[in-house]
Formats: structure tokens, C-alpha cells, sequence
């Protein structure tokens, strides 16, 4: 049986419409608040990021969880690990963060933790997703729950990260852009904490601006402002702060590939997992070191899943979640930027130095927007532009389509020899999508 409110990355969608309507959000709460009673003591910890439409959301399911009887304690403005970092090590069954990570202030999210810091695995979301279909029958007249955040959480989790650095930013020009989102309280307290002068961007959060033209998945501005402060280093996160992408004192962006090879290199892990995103570059920069690159689907879950079978301890997406188990259950942004920068400061190296030997292949990425999804392999033009595109590039590219497991989008990448060749291949495909999905 397939989830139809649980995503790859939690329920999510517009806030105040269906599946993030009061109503359902409310039964949400209540379904979660009977789940932990059946798991140990009934207490759950909630967390947002910074759009408008967190507080309502952050009392609707509080209110479903005292209606089945649980207790819900409130970290308020917090990171993704945030949340699962406090689910883990503090006296709860589950956590709940509030954010839909990359996406506009539209959009909203529900992401649940179980006690052990992970993701619920999809047969418990199933279950959820029965009990809340069930709830919805009944009628439920949702009431909130005023909420109070407990600004003791932030200070623990913060805590929590410095434990994990040894050294010193000490003369260390820091430029953070935080999206607007979850860590721009915590993150430039964080890194100053650590001795290092910090240049914030994107952390005068409204609402409404949380990644608007910022964060890690616009970074240019950080680029800009690293050059023009001829700063050491810049790091730019997500709205939730669960993905991290570096800037090097030269321009140079450091992505989610590069940070697993610097990892890599001073972890010597027995091997490392990717997601088939990864770009050959650092396939071949890692296979160099001796160490295999194991590719999943996309997904930070799926990554995690594959560490936790095989026992390997660092792993990542190309988007910059990177997941370091010997610290965290998940990717976290502010993490993975202390992992980095610890090591370019260990051994005095830039970025730029740590990651030469990586040559990345050129790589086009198109999204394309559909109203009726309709299977790939009942489009034959599409199989067609994908075999075509194989067959020109051999072993020296790639071609990956998917479906997004957030938005309503078809994925298209191709990575080449030559970016023209590359882009021209890659919107060809998109073209044949769109026509076959009208």
C-alpha cells in the first residue's frame, strides 16, 4: 500500500489546504499523540521553522496531541536535527518539525522523529496515515493548543554541536547566509562561540522570506559577500538548516560531493554513500582514494537506510545533506560545516586545496512542472530522448529522470562531457515530458 500524505520527506504541501488544512493537521497531532502512547511515555517535542504559517500549525498539532492524551513540549524556532537531536537524547517518543525544508513560505511540512532520532520507517507511516484517515470519519472539531517555547532547548542543541568541534575559529572570517530560516539565531551564536568573526546574511527571518533568493540553494549572494569581505569561508543552509553548502575564500562552491570527499579523506571510511545524484567527479575523486561509492535513490532516508545496513558512518546527498552517524541520526547543515571546517583548520588547507582532485562533470538539472503524472515508461518519445542521450555519451555520462517526492515535478539530469552538449540533451528530454504530460 502506497502513503498517499506521507512523502519522501514527511507530509507535505501549501499551507491551510488539504493535507496541511487545520482539520487534518489537527489529526495528525491526535494520531501521533495515540502512536506515542502505544510507544512509552506519551511526551512529544515540536519544533518550526520560521514561516508564517508555523504557529498555527505547531498549536493544531499539539491540540491533536492532548485530545489522544499526550503531552507536547516546545522548542519553537529550531533546525530539522534540531529536533531530532532533542527526540534522541531527551525524555520523548517522538518529535515534530514544522517546515517543508527548500520550498517557498508557502509551503509547509510535518516531519516526525521517532525516540531513536530517525525517520519513521514507511510502515509506521502507513499506520498514521490510516489512523488519521479514520480520525478525519469522525468528524474531529479541532482546538489548538496555545504554545509556549522553552528557549532551554536551543541552548542544549547548541551545546550539543560545539561538543563536537576541537579547535579553535579563532582569526577565521566566517560569512553565514541562513536562508531566513531556522538557523539564523543559532548559527551565527554557533560559529561566534567558536572564536570566528561572522558575517550574517539571510538572517532577518519575516515569514515570508525564508529562502527567497538565499540559502543553499541560491548561494550566489553568499559567493558575492565571501569575495567582497575576502572571507575565509562561507556557508549557506536551508530553511530548516538540514543541508549546508560551502563557499571557499576563492568563489569556489563547495557542494554536498565535495564535503563527503573531504570527510572521506580525513575519516578514511571503509566506503561512502551517495544518492545516483552524486556527480561522477566525485565518483571518481573517491574510487581514487580507494574507497567505493555506494549510490541509493534519492532521499537522505533512503542514504540513512543504506548507512545503518552496511554499517558505513558517512554518507550524503550532492544538495548538501550530509550525514555523519558517528554525531547526528541526519543531515545537519550546521554540523557539516564544523566537520569541514575543523578539517581545513586542522591542517591549514583552503577548500579549494582539500577538494583539487575533484573534476566535476558537467551537470544539468531541468524541472518540469505537471498537473497529470503519468508514468515515464508509457511515454515512448521520452524512452526514446533518454536512449538517444545514453547512447551518445557512454560511459562518459549519465541521464537520471525521476519524479520529485516533494513537489509535483518530473527531474531530469544529464551529466556529460561538455556543458552545451549536456544542456541541449537534458532539455530535449524536458521538451518530451512536457508534452507527454500535457
Amino acid at each position: 500500500m502506497s502513503r498517499k500524505l506521507f512523502g519522501t520527506d514527511g507530509i507535505r504541501g501549501v499551507a491551510g489546504v488539504a493535507p496541511l488544512d487545520l482539520r487534518t493537521v489537527y489529526a495528525f497531532g491526535a494520531a501521533l499523540g495515540e502512536w506515542v502512547a502505544h510507544h512509552g511515555n506519551p511526551r512529544v517535542v515540536i519544533g518550526m521553522d520560521t514561516r508564517e504559517s508555523g504557529p498555527w500549525i505547531a498549536e493544531a498539532v499539539a491540540g491533536g496531541l492532548a485530545h489522544a492524551g499526550a503531552q507536547a513540549f516546545f522548542a519553537g524556532l529550531t533546525t530539522t536535527p534540531g529536533v531530532a537531536y532533542l527526540t534522541k537524547t531527551e525524555d520523548f517518543v517522538a518529535g515534530v518539525m514544522i517546515s517543508a525544508s527548500h520550498n517557498p513560505f508557502q509551503d509547509n511540512g510535518l516531519k516526525v522523529f521517532s525516540h531513536d532520532g530517525y525517520k519513521l520507517p514507511d510502515e509506521e507511516e502507513r499506520k498514521l496515515e490510516r489512523r488519521i484517515f479514520a480520525l478525519l470519519a469522525e468528524d474531529l472539531t479541532p482546538e489548538p493548543f496555545p504554545l509556549v517555547d522553552d528557549p532551554a532547548f536551543d541552548r542544549h542543541y547548541i551545546q550539543f554541536l560545539r561538543s563536537t568541534f576541537h579547535g579553535s575559529l579563532r582569526g577565521v572570517k566566517l560569512v553565514l547566509d541562513c536562508a531566513n530560516g531556522a538557523a539564523s539565531f543559532i548559527g551565527p551564536e554557533l560559529f561566534a562561540g567558536l572564536g570566528a568573526e561572522v558575517i550574517g546574511i539571510g538572517c532577518d527571518p519575516n515569514g515570508r522570506n525564508i529562502n527567497l533568493n538565499c540559502g543553499a540553494l541560491h548561494v550566489d549572494a553568499l559567493r558575492e559577500r565571501v569575495l567582497a569581505e575576502k572571507a575565509d569561508f562561507g556557508a549557506a543552509f536551508d530553511g530548516d538548516a538540514d543541508r549546508c553548502i560551502l563557499v571557499s575564500g576563492s568563489g569556489k562552491i563547495i557542494d554536498g560531493d565535495h564535503c563527503m570527499l573531504i570527510a572521506a579523506k580525513d575519516m578514511k571510511p571503509t566506503a561512502v554513500v551517495g544518492t545516483v545524484m552524486s556527480n561522477l567527479g566525485f565518483q571518481r575523486a573517491i574510487e581514487g582514494l580507494g574507497i567505493p561509492l555506494i549510490r541509493t535513490a534519492v532521499g537522505d532516508r533512503y542514504v540513512i537506510e543504506e548507512m545503518l545496513r552496511s554499517g558505513h558512518t558517512i554518507g550524503g546527498e550532492q544538495s548538501g545533506h550530509v550525514i555523519f552517524l558517528k554525531y547526528a541520526t541526519t543531515g545537519d547543515g550546521l554540523l557539516t560545516a564544523l566537520r569541514v571546517l575543523e578539517i581545513a583548520t586542522e591542517r591549514g588547507q583552503t577548500l579549494d586545496e582539500l577538494t583539487s582532485d575533484f573534476v566535476a562533470y558537467p551537470q544539468k538539472l531541468v524541472n518540469i512542472r505537471f498537473v497529470t503524472k503519468r508514468p515515464l515508461e508509457d511515454l515512448p518519445a521520452v524512452q526514446a530522448a533518454i536512449r538517444a542521450t545514453e547512447e551518445e555519451f557512454g560511459a562518459a555520462g549519465r541521464v537520471l529522470v525521476r519524479f520529485s517526492g516533494t513537489e509535483p515535478l518530473a527531474r531530469v539530469m544529464v551529466e556529460g562531457p561538455t556543458m552545451e552538449r549536456v544542456a541541449a540533451r537534458a532539455q530535449a528530454i524536458a521538451d518530451e515530458i512536457a508534452v507527454g504530460m500535457g
